[in-house]
């Protein structure tokens, strides 16, 4: 197959892939008034870091995940006519701080687009450690901003829903697709309309991949330095910021590519010096940022001993010092062996591709 006739395959898949997204969220949407909704977090192996627009939450660059079939969170969104106040539970406790102050920051956005004024009780039930840098945020507000669209009666398609989304947090926009999904970065220049709209997500094709991604929770405890402070920190003052961004554009193509001829091997080099790149940045930051952990180096060591011993292993991380090694599924297990050995005492945690969000009917 030419490269055009691949193009246009690439193209012909993606939208049939939306246009299936699109008629199981449709299909799927609650009574007006009350809405539940799952979505699964997503690690990304082209990095997002690093925003052109706080207010908006547009990224500087395009970036590219999985998502993952582990982790779930499920929120259910229901409107409160004669409340005086928003109620939110996050795990069966009262919403607290700034976590409170975002979901309501994100229901004002969802009212002021239906036109409804009304309160709501949002309850949370997040299965993923929360601030370990292992995409909470991700599935969280794309099951809040599927679960709230639909309570509040409106009607979007599954790319409006991720520009939603991304107004919550930057990588829910992601976790709207399953499989292997690209954020676009969107236009840089014109109107703030014009920039919000060009900026969402969608599916990519892949081939036959039969990836798993292993993860090593080294420390599920927060972080002392939030994902927000780390990246304006990181692109306000770090020399090495803007070349990962230029560089991070080449790996995206590159990406893209392999994913198509289902390389998994390339796949993972890429991604891993993505992931390096990224924590390079932020070393670099003054004052630094650092994540990494002992714990989290000697996984990185297990992975390259996996290499040298003929499995296909490679290692990402996001902020957090938690490590994800992607390599095939039927490696799965030796691989967490081997990290499980490197990972002194931390979780491990096998995933495969999962699914992309969706409301659930009140039965589940």
């Amino acid at each position: 197959m030419g490269a055009e006739q691949q193009a246009t395959a690439v193209r012909a898949a993606t939208d049939t892939t939306v246009r299936a997204a699109d008629t199981a969220v449709r299909a799927a949407t609650d009574t007006a008034g009350a809405a539940t909704a799952v979505a699964h977090p997503n690690i990304a192996l082209i990095k997002y870091w690093g925003k052109r627009d706080e207010r908006l939450i547009l990224p500087r660059t395009d970036s590219l995940s999985m998502t993952l079939d582990i982790f779930p969170t499920t929120t259910r969104v229901r409107l409160a006519p004669d409340a005086g106040h928003d109620e939110v539970t996050l795990g069966g406790k009262p919403a607290e701080g700034d976590a409170r102050q975002r979901i309501i920051t994100f229901l004002d956005l969802v009212r002021e687009l239906a036109g409804v004024g009304h309160p709501a009780v949002v309850d949370t039930e997040n299965t993923v450690p929360t601030g370990a840098g292992l995409a909470s945020s991700a599935s969280g507000f794309a099951a809040l901003a599927l679960a709230a669209a639909a309570a509040y009666g409106l009607d979007l398609d599954v790319t409006a829903l991720s520009r939603l989304a991304r107004r919550g947090s930057g990588s829910a926009s992601r976790s709207l697709f399953g499989d292997f999904v690209v954020w676009h970065a969107g236009r840089a220049d014109g109107t703030d309309e014009e920039a919000d709209l060009s900026s969402y997500a969608e599916p990519v094709p892949a081939g036959p991949l039969d990836p798993a991604l292993v993860v090593a929770v080294v420390n599920a405890g927060p972080k002392d330095v939030s994902s927000r402070a780390a990246m304006r920190r990181t692109v306000d003052t770090s020399p090495l910021y803007e070349p990962w961004a230029v560089s991070s554009k080449d790996d995206l193509a590159d990406m893209r590519l392999a994913l198509g001829r289902g390389d998994l091997e390339a796949v993972g080099e890429i991604a891993e010096r993505n992931a390096l790149g990224m924590h390079a940045t932020m070393l670099a930051a003054r004052p630094a940022v650092r994540y990494l952990s002992p714990a989290t180096l000697t996984v990185l060591d297990s992975v390259l001993r996996l290499r040298r011993d003929g499995v296909a292993a490679y290692a990402t991380m996001d902020a957090g010092p938690n490590v994800k090694v992607l390599c095939r599924s039927a490696d799965a297990d030796r691989v967490a062996d081997v990290v499980r050995g490197a990972a002194q005492g931390g979780a491990i945690h096998i995933a495969r591709p999962g699914p992309g969000a969706r409301l659930l009917n009140e039965d589940g």
